[in-house]
């Protein structure tokens, strides 16, 4: 492929959490990049990101785009699969993870999730949520739980409804955008938005950094607060 973009990322355990149970990608060989945010606790949550980007690090882009799609879904639900079959074995509820991934295409590009995680497109001085997240109640806690695994939920928490090693059935969501020059991507866990709002990131992109600063200017902002949660960003930006 011919590269038209740059892309560039970074993953902190942040401030609370002892271990950093997000995972993130960015293969520009193939046009693929991906955040993933675990859950079922340390090792699990752990396995849960790492097994999902172990196997997108490995898929091979042939064919049309069409086809990387299918070939990334089968990848993904797959590891779904695993998942369900290795909490079953450890005799434990969930080990899960959250998705979103951007796929380029000279004429489009193709923005997937599965629950909370965000994908965010900055253009002509705008900065839009492409993604829509899965969750039921309201907004999340630091605690992320699934569906009514939890006899009493904690209270202000909303619910994923969707995850993968979730459930058997898993669905991707698929957005389209434009693929025009100087168009941006931001793709990150909820360790950015418990922090900061849409208003402050958009400020951020204002700023006109290259991709390797703004991610790194997005971490360390998260940093400044709280920073309850694992904190994930990759950014891609398209080139003439």
């Amino acid at each position: 492929m011919k590269t038209r973009y740059r892309s560039a990322g970074r993953t902190v355990t942040g401030k609370v959490r002892k271990h950093n149970e997000d995972a993130i990608l960015m293969r520009d060989d193939v046009g693929l990049w991906v955040v993933a945010d675990g859950m079922g606790g340390h090792s699990a949550g752990d396995y849960a990101s790492g097994l999902l980007i172990e196997r997108l690090g490995a898929v091979r882009r042939d064919g049309d785009v069409f086809d990387f799609i299918e070939t990334v879904e089968d990848a993904v639900v797959q590891v779904n699969t695993d998942l369900l079959r290795t909490a079953a074995e450890r005799g434990v509820d969930v080990i899960g993870t959250t998705l979103v991934l951007l796929v380029h295409s000279a004429d489009f590009m193709l923005c997937g999730w599965v629950g909370d995680s965000r994908g965010y497109c900055y253009e002509e001085g705008r900065l839009s949520q492409v993604t829509e997240d899965h969750v039921h109640g309201g907004i999340k806690s630091d605690i992320t739980q699934f569906g009514m695994q939890s006899a009493q939920p904690t209270p202000g928490a909303g619910v994923l409804t969707r995850a993968i090693g979730a459930e058997r059935d898993l669905f991707i969501d698929w957005v389209v955008t434009g693929s025009r020059p100087g168009m941006q991507f931001l793709l990150c866990s909820d360790g950015i938005n418990k922090e900061m709002s849409d208003d402050e990131i958009d400020a951020e992109f204002r700023r006109r950094l290259q991709p390797q600063a703004l991610a790194d200017e997005l971490i360390d902002l998260g940093l400044q607060r709280a920073a309850r949660d694992n904190i994930s960003a990759v950014i891609v930006q398209l080139q003439d």
